[in-house]
Parts: structure tokens; sequence; C-alpha cells
């Protein structure tokens, strides 16, 4: 006589998620399959940044507009800044799109894993995508700034050359230098909350050490190449160049800021990674 079989459930492979060991494992592959992760958290980041505010979007043209008044005040008009022959408002606007870009950038990584305590204690994803994504929620303010330095371009005659070709490989360097320093900051920030105190005065000394109110060509050789380890300058004065098509291409100031900011990304990655199995135990 036949018995009825019952159905017995199947029984769902477990998933243990232990802690990587080691430095060699970047977990890059990971990141990947979690990019849409990644998306919706600079997407949040952006709706966030200005929620219940009164011009809303607006003060991604307040800031860098009102700082290019500034400059150009004291810097152009009573410091007589030498602006490789460009008008010193577009020179210093020209600087400032991609600094600020920079600075909100390396700012916001700094405190993404703080802020984001009650996610990281609660569900498994890489680490790695929430400095990732504080990083590019810039991408819209860095947009509507360079909207405005065209503005000011055409109002001054000054019309993009085919340099600008070179324009995406200096914005990628701005995000690569961001997010190099922003994993070793938002990484020593779990253990060490001095650094959300730290971060403002470098962001502000970083910013009179890059050229910016001035130009790198005040420099001669070597000590411009030297003074290139900074690699904002690479960046600075390749954006400069690539937007307003005027002067001669970094260099060898590019091949020393892209030094230094992969090399600061490579570490960066590597010490984010080995600190990663204590942030939720810390944060």
């Amino acid at each position: 006589m036949a018995t009825a079989v019952t159905d017995i459930p199947a029984v769902r492979p477990a998933l243990i998620i232990t802690p990587q060991n080691g430095w060699m494992h970047l977990g890059l592959r990971e990141l990947w399959g979690y990019r849409e992760l990644t998306y919706f958290l600079a997407v949040r980041e952006i709706k966030v940044r200005y929620k219940q505010t009164a011009v809303g979007i607006l003060w991604a043209l307040i800031q860098p507009l009102f700082t290019m008044l500034i400059f150009s005040l004291f810097f152009g008009r009573l410091g007589k800044m030498p602006s490789d022959g460009i008008p010193y408002p577009i020179f210093s606007l020209a600087a400032l799109i991609p600094w600020t870009f920079f600075a909100a950038g390396l700012t916001a990584a700094s405190n993404s894993l703080v802020g984001n305590s009650n996610l990281i204690t609660k569900v498994y994803f890489p680490r790695l995508a929430i400095p990732i994504s504080a990083i590019l929620s810039g991408i819209v303010d860095f947009a509507i700034g360079l909207a405005l330095l065209l503005v000011f371009m055409m109002f001054k005659g000054f019309y993009p050359g085919p340099n600008l070709v070179w324009f995406p490989a200096f914005l990628l360097l701005a995000l690569i230098t961001a997010l190099g320093f922003g994993l070793w900051l938002s990484a020593l920030n779990v253990e060490y909350r001095d650094v959300r105190y730290v971060v403002p005065f470098l962001v502000q000394f970083w910013m009179f050490a890059t050229p910016i109110a001035y130009s790198a060509h005040m420099l001669n050789e070597p000590w411009r190449t030297v003074y290139s380890i900074n690699p904002m300058v690479g960046v600075i004065e390749g954006f400069r160049w690539s937007v307003l098509g005027r002067g001669n291409p970094p260099g060898l100031m590019l091949l020393a800021s892209s030094a230094a900011a992969l090399l600061t990304l490579i570490s960066g990655l590597y010490y984010f990674r080995r600190m990663e199995s204590r942030f939720a135990d810390i944060v």
C-alpha cells in the first residue's frame, strides 16, 4: 500500500558573515554587487542635505560665488595677485568649483561612518559604500557650480576649447583624492572622535596650501613639482587648463599629484578594510 509522502521544507543554507583577516582582501567585487545601495545612499545624502532649507540647492551656487567675490576683492584687487592673464573672478572660480567638491566630499566622508552608526550596527553591507556615497553625493553640487562657471566664462568671452576633453580626468583625480583621504579620516573618526574637530581646520589650511587664490606657476622648478605632492595642485591647475583653455598642460605637476592621490587611495582602502571589523563594536 502506497503512503503519501509529505513535503519536507527545503533547508536554506546558512550564510555566516565573518570579518576578513589580513591586509590583502579589499572586497571590491562585493562592493560592486552592492552598487545599487551605494546609489541610494548617495541620493539620500542629497535629499537630507537640502531638506527644510530656505533656498535649497541654491546653496551650491552661493558658496563658490561669495567666496569668489571675497577672493576677487582681497587677492585680486587689493593684493594684485597674478592670474596667468585670466580675469581674476574667472581664475578663482575655476579653482573654487573643484575645490568645493573636494572639501565637501572630504568632510562628508570623514563623518559618514559615525553618522550612519545605526545602519552599521544593524545591517551587513560593505562599509566602503558609506564614504563612497558621501563623496558621490557632491556631484550634483559640482555640476551646478560648473554651470555657474560656464555662464561667467561666456559673459567674459571665454569659451572651452579642445582641452575640455581632459576635464573628466581631473574630476576623477579630485574624486580619488577625496576618497583616499576620506577613507583614512572616516576610519580614524570611528575610534578617535577628535577627527571631527581636526577636519575643518585641515580643510581651511589645505585651501590656502592649494593654488586657488594664486597660480602654482609662481613657483619655479623643482619646487613646483615638490609642491604638487599636494594632489589638489594637479586637480586645480589641470581643471583651469582644461576648462579655460589657457596656458600649458600641468605636466610634471599632474604626475606628482596623481601619484600622491593613488598612493593615498590604495593605503586608505587597506587601512579602512583592516579596521572594518571593529566599526560595529566601536561606533
